[in-house]
């Protein structure tokens, strides 16, 4: 039986072998159809004509997911590690509305039936598990958060000042009614985006609007530096053995103990 979940262990949560990669080519395959299959049912007509498809369709799908969920939690030696992880909370929204919207009934609650369904869209979630590059861009994300964080507080300063300073030179008159609403207005316009509901009209605002306009190209710009030298560092941790014993799974390359209980891989 150890021998079977240790098996099974290597199938689900490893994908260095055979089985392992057919099993999440699989599971990639359901998690995009079902992520279809939520979007399309959300189409009036299409809802309509083909309801009784997409209710068999998702009983399918939540299955196919539940089943997943369970293995899971009965292959890993900490299951309550798993359940409370990022994946694992994933995992079981992605399956819950369905079985919540069996105890949600009357006419009156349809909407909200509907709204609990609309969660099994987490499921997209679900496939950053599968995609191996995903762990190196969330490891540059964690390690640049701190520079992150302070260029953050630093453009909140700016678009402060800035429209603070909008407001006293168009005010009220040309639609700058607060600086709430002038600094959403620098917040627009350093980001690029431009709504145009509000516009500086005095040849001062228009001169304020300019420099922000061309100092939100180069803000734009930072974070994206900031990330692309952390993934550029070079990164040992690039394999896929997940320990069975703990179920840690930031292993070097090529390494027989796991680093966090010792056990064999």
């Amino acid at each position: 039986m150890a021998t079977f979940r240790k098996r099974l262990h290597e199938i689900i949560f490893e994908a260095d072998t055979k089985a392992g990669k057919a099993f999440d080519v699989a599971l990639l395959i359901a998690i995009v159809i079902s992520v279809i299959v939520v979007m399309l049912e959300s189409v009036r007509a299409l809802d309509i004509q083909y309801a009784e498809e997409f209710d068999t369709l998702e009983w399918v799908f939540t299955f196919l997911f539940t089943s997943e969920y369970v293995l899971r939690i009965y292959v890993t030696n900490k299951p309550l590690k798993y359940i409370f992880s990022f994946f694992g909370i994933i995992d079981f929204l992605s399956i819950i509305p369905s079985y919540l919207s069996l105890f949600v009934g009357g006419a009156e609650s349809l909407l909200v039936i509907r709204s609990l369904r609309l969660l099994r869209v987490f499921r997209v979630l679900k496939l950053s598990r599968y995609v191996g590059e995903s762990n190196q861009l969330v490891s540059a994300l964690i390690a640049s958060r701190r520079k992150i964080l302070v260029f953050l507080f630093a453009v909140l300063a700016v678009t402060i000042v800035m429209g603070t300073a909008m407001y006293m030179i168009e005010g009220r008159t040309n639609g700058f009614d607060s600086i709430p609403h002038s600094i959403y207005w620098a917040i627009v316009t350093l980001t690029t985006v431009g709504y145009g509901d509000i516009s500086p009209h005095t040849w001062a605002g228009q001169l304020l609007a300019s420099i922000i306009m061309i100092l939100g190209y180069g803000i734009i710009a930072v974070p994206t530096g900031i990330v692309t030298s952390e993934m550029t560092k070079p990164n040992s941790i690039n394999n896929t053995e997940v320990c069975h014993n703990c179920g840690e799974d930031k292993h070097i390359d090529k390494s027989k103990f796991c680093r966090e209980c010792g056990h064999l891989l």
